[in-house]
């Protein structure tokens, strides 16, 4: 019967030197570690740019609402005006009568 790889490496680790196993068990657990790693890194790049593409929209809507906020006071300070010339014409009238 013919043995399995699984067994075939099984034997060849049984037959390691500990040093080498120590090694080899090192060696994997550090690849294992730096593939963790580098998901990680490649999940936290993905955030950045969608946080990047989001805040380049909040920033125009930032800029919209200002330029709102900015012509809407203008338009108040042009009515400010109005009202005021006109209390002071009808105060001038009135005191203008008496």
């Amino acid at each position: 019967m013919a043995e399995s790889p699984s067994q075939n490496g099984a034997q060849l680790v049984a037959h390691q030197p500990p040093g080498q196993q120590a090694e080899s068990d090192l060696a994997s657990l550090i690849f294992e570690m730096s593939q963790q790693v580098q998901m990680g890194m490649e999940n936290m790049l993905k955030l950045v740019n969608e946080i990047d593409q989001n805040s380049v929209g909040i920033k125009e809507e930032i800029e919209k609402s200002k330029d709102f906020a900015m012509e809407k006071k203008r338009v108040l300070e042009e009515e400010k005006e109005q009202f005021q010339k006109a209390a002071y014409t009808i105060l001038d009238m009135l005191s203008n009568r008496g």
